[in-house]
């Protein structure tokens, strides 16, 4: 009778062969506790060291091998989480904060990043304020549709694809081209007493306020990619091809703010790449700020009025309007401009 080493030698009953990693370890499947996954390790290890000479010496390494592989499996969280996934655990690993599965767990589970890639997102997103959709694009773990289905996914809202899908153009007429740039979204047509528009996120307070008062129905989000919205937004509403659509009435929009008062006050938030944009401006009007005045008292108040009026003792430094009125003014726009931008 050929010899069954996982039986003979670790007393593993009849079964698939080879067994499992906890099977092989002597474990409960899907233990957790690292230690004890170490300890049974150590204790089978010194017991097939045992056979290790003699007749057996080959199944004995080749059984040694086997173990420290799921010994090494098994304590570690990226490889144990994929290897209990492939086993068919089903892992509780939404946000604490939110309570979602994040966009990074779906991106997992579909096999398009690792859990390593998905701590390495997290950590990205904390050092350059970018959100994980935006991250795994710039670090090339995903493409853009791979990331907005992924966000669909985690908000629970549907994935569409712009270029399967032809817009109304009645409902397009009722939405003018600076509210959709603003919140980089495209209405599409109206279903089922609610307007469908594509989102590049959550629709933000200020958005639904805006679909409920031009069309007094409400929103219902599908995701997008920001590409794709974007060539929609340049071609459905390219430059003379509809007018601009009325603002909703003054009485109208007096209600919609008492309802919705905390998002007014909270205003929109801006997404990332609108941050970065409105940084860099403000970094462009603070410079020309500065060069403006300097140059304004340098070239034209000194020969006109400083180089007369001036005190001898103030020649040196003929930069009044620079400091006392550019430079509240470069604080404006830092504060305003450039610092939100930094967080």
């Amino acid at each position: 009778m050929p010899l069954d080493v996982y039986k003979d030698w670790l007393g593993i009953p009849d079964g698939p062969r080879p067994p499992d990693h906890y099977s092989l370890l002597r474990l409960v499947q899907f233990e957790d506790d690292v230690e004890k996954v170490r300890k049974n390790y150590k204790k089978l290890n010194a017991h097939v060291r045992k056979y290790a000479t003699g007749q057996y010496s080959t199944q004995s390494q080749e059984l040694l091998n086997e173990l420290a592989k799921a010994m090494l499996c098994l304590t570690d969280s990226e490889r144990k989480n994929d290897y209990d996934r492939s086993h068919g655990r089903e892992i509780d690993d939404r946000d604490a904060d939110t309570g979602r599965r994040p966009l990074t767990a779906y991106l997992v589970e579909w096999g398009i990043i690792t859990q390593g890639q998905a701590a390495e997102v997290k950590t990205y997103c904390e050092k350059t304020a970018l959100s994980p959709r935006d991250a795994v694009v710039q670090m090339k773990l995903a493409t853009q549709e791979q990331a907005a289905k992924a966000l669909a996914g985690e908000f629970g809202r549907p994935y569409i694809d712009l270029t399967e899908v032809m817009p109304d153009d009645s409902v397009l007429d009722q939405m003018p081209r600076s509210v959709v740039r603003r919140h980089t979204c495209l209405p599409l047509f109206i279903e089922d007493d609610a307007v469908l528009v594509a989102v590049v996120d959550e629709p933000s307070h200020e958005l639904e306020d805006e679909i409920r008062l031009r069309f007094s129905l409400p929103i219902r989000a599908v995701f997008a990619t920001p590409l794709a919205i974007n060539q929609g937004i340049a071609k459905y509403y390219a430059a003379g091809l509809r007018k601009d659509a009325p603002e909703p009435s003054a009485s109208a929009r007096g209600k919609s703010s008492a309802k919705g008062s905390s998002a007014a006050k909270s205003g929109r938030e801006l997404s990332d790449e609108e941050k970065h944009e409105r940084k860099n401006m403000g970094w462009i009007l603070l410079s020309w700020t500065l060069i403006g005045f300097a140059n304004f008292e340098t070239w034209y108040l000194w020969d006109k009025v400083y180089k007369f009026y001036l005190p001898p003792f103030l020649s040196w430094t003929p930069f009044f309007l620079t400091t006392l009125i550019g430079g509240p003014i470069c604080f404006a726009i830092y504060q305003s401009m450039i610092k939100p931008g930094q967080k």
